[in-house]
């Protein structure tokens, strides 16, 4: 349909279209609009292809810019708006890993094609030989005349984009890369961690608003599966991929068992289902809501420092971290543990019933509860905001992103070595300090025990106590968090001269690297308040032992951190990832 004066008003917004092809199309009036029945408005170019999307208001949910290469025209870069306000970037192809590898010594190497060095691909990375032959080219698979030969593997790279544009994009996260023109396969993210809140969704509406333009007018929509080498299938995934395309199996079945597998999730079939999530925006009350058909599936206050959306309650009367909604006549009530917040149904939303109220399971503590006091002061942007980001490139990776590396490994070695699971196990008393980013990795999950946690990042502090209750209401284990409490680094561990710790997971940070009164000063901390025999893992600089040994503290272990197996993996997926200089994993004791 052309364009009338209220949509040209809407598409002039400030913010509304980011990039320069898509204002010089509006300004020449190169484009078309089409308003769905749900009342989301869908902008088309001249070429046909979709520029933006956004709500029955105007507010814009998504944005493509297109370009052609060689006759081709391409999808180049595509921005999302978050529920709460934060946009994601994505380029297609914008992160490239590539792999030298020398074949000169190896007989007839001049008659290797890029076939057989996808058939050496497959044998190494023990996928099937369809895969390497999906994802990789002719022109990603080359030799040369001396018999080099080089491997590049493509991926589709996420950006945080602060202000909404790509002026300043921050590396998030990658994926499978994806044939945008013509949609094909569910893709696989890696570094899933890094993801702002409501990242998936979000590029979710993307996926699906362009497949079904790529399958408008066809009876048999195409068929999609989850591909990836490898695959990494989660129950989140599976949720996530459900809203937006229905799964099956040949024959019938229950197909999440058989998705769970990874050598096998390729063989669930994905459709499109008939009514795909919706959002809309509602300035008024700073709020975002998802609504499927006429249930709403989620609801996110932007304004919201905890930095958490609200969700219906599953059959058990949990929503994570109590934030529960439900739809009781013409309102949607908005729950934080005990306190209501209600707020009208809007007519443009569309007619939404569920979910009905529900009783909500008893709590034993609510996640504010962690801290001595009160939860820290934080803005709701930086409680959105806090992920951890890693950069593609080789700028060192910075101390909060380093710690899961420590904390992971250590998790695995506890489990894997007997006489160390052993020491843990006995402990009844154990201190976390400066883990901000990795609190819940540190707590071992045999029994309850006293934990001091000591923190100087607030925000990523709050995260991880939203993560414990997670985790500890699923397993339902609220009780333990009684024994649990959090405060920041400056108020000390509190402890009696007869009170000491059995346990400690504790960070110096890099700013102390450099500094031997601080360094003093850190590990006297340390060794004051560790009873005799204690475990302390310490991640510092290589002088820690000559400073454990003025303080009485005994080296038992040094890892450095760059060549734990967890730092590895995620080299599988950066190459180019460079730790802090020096940073090393101590295991110490107190005689």
């Amino acid at each position: 349909m052309p364009l009338d004066h209220a949509i040209t008003t809407i598409l002039s917004h400030p913010g509304t279209l980011a990039f320069p092809s898509n204002r010089a199309a509006l300004q020449a009036a190169a484009v078309t609009t089409v308003r769905r029945a749900t009342g989301h408005l869908i902008v088309y170019g001249d070429h046909g292809r979709r520029l933006l999307a956004t709500d029955p208001g105007g507010h814009p949910l998504h944005e493509c810019e297109w370009g052609t290469e060689g006759s081709n025209l391409r999808l180049t870069r595509a921005r999302v708006q978050l529920d709460w306000g934060a946009w994601v970037g994505l380029v297609p192809g914008g992160l490239v890993n590539e792999m030298g590898l020398d074949l000169s010594r190896k007989p007839g190497w001049q008659r290797l094609r890029a076939d057989d060095l996808r058939g050496m691909a497959a044998q190494a990375l023990e996928v099937p030989l369809d895969e390497i032959r999906f994802f990789y080219s002719d022109q990603d698979m080359t030799i040369n005349v001396k018999g080099t030969a080089t491997i590049r593997h493509r991926k589709d790279a996420i950006f945080f984009l602060p202000g909404g544009t790509f002026d300043e994009a921050r590396f998030m996260a990658c994926m499978g890369a994806m044939h945008w023109e013509a949609i094909d396969f569910l893709p696989v993210v890696e570094l899933f961690l890094s993801l702002l809140p409501g990242t998936g969704s979000a590029l979710f509406e993307l996926i699906r608003g362009l497949y079904d333009d790529q399958n408008q007018g066809t009876t048999s929509p195409r068929i999609l599966r989850y591909r990836g080498i490898p695959t990494y299938p989660s129950e989140a995934a599976y949720r996530l991929f459900s809203q937006f395309f229905a799964p099956q199996l040949t024959g019938g079945g229950n197909p999440f068992p058989l998705f769970m597998d990874p050598p096998r999730s390729h063989m669930v079939t994905w459709t499109p289902v008939a009514d795909p999530p919706r959002r809309y925006m509602e300035p008024s009350h700073h709020l975002c809501v998802t609504i499927q058909g006429r249930r709403m599936l989620k609801a996110t206050c932007w304004d919201d420092a905890a930095g958490l959306s609200y969700h219906p309650l599953d059959r058990a009367g949990l929503a994570p971290c109590r934030r529960g909604l439900a739809i009781e006549g013409e309102q949607v009530l908005l729950t934080d543990g005990n306190a209501v917040k209600p707020i009208p149904l809007q007519a443009g939303w569309g007619p939404v019933t569920e979910p009905a109220p529900s009783e909500p399971a008893p709590s034993f503590m609510n996640w504010q509860e962690l801290f001595s006091v009160a939860p820290p002061s934080v803005s709701p942007s930086e409680a959105f905001g806090a992920v951890l980001l890693y950069p593609e490139d080789e700028q060192e990776i910075g101390e909060l992103p380093t710690q899961p590396f420590v904390a992971d490994y250590l998790q695995d070695l506890i489990e894997q070595d007997r006489t160390l699971a052993v020491r843990v196990a006995r402990a009844g008393r154990q201190l976390i300090r400066g883990f901000d980013a990795a609190v819940t990795a540190c707590l071992p999950s045999d029994r309850p025990r006293a934990c001091t946690v000591l923190y100087r990042h607030p925000a990523f502090a709050q995260r991880q106590a939203q993560a414990l209750w997670n985790l500890w209401a699923r397993a339902q284990r609220l009780d333990w968090l009684a024994q649990v409490r959090m405060k920041p680094c400056d108020e000390g561990t509190g402890q009696g001269a007869a009170e000491r710790y059995d346990l400690a997971h504790d960070w110096i940070p890099f700013a102390h690297y450099e500094l031997p009164e601080a360094l003093t000063a850190d590990l006297r901390s340390l060794a004051d308040v560790l009873s005799s025999g204690a475990t302390a893992f310490l991640v510092g600089p290589r002088s820690v032992p000559d400073f454990s040994r003025a303080v009485g503290l005994v080296v038992q272990a040094i890892t450095p951190v760059a060549d734990l197996p967890t730092f590895r993996m995620h080299q599988s997926v950066l190459p180019r990832a460079r730790l802090k200089p020096g940073v090393i994993l101590y295991q110490l004791t107190l005689p």
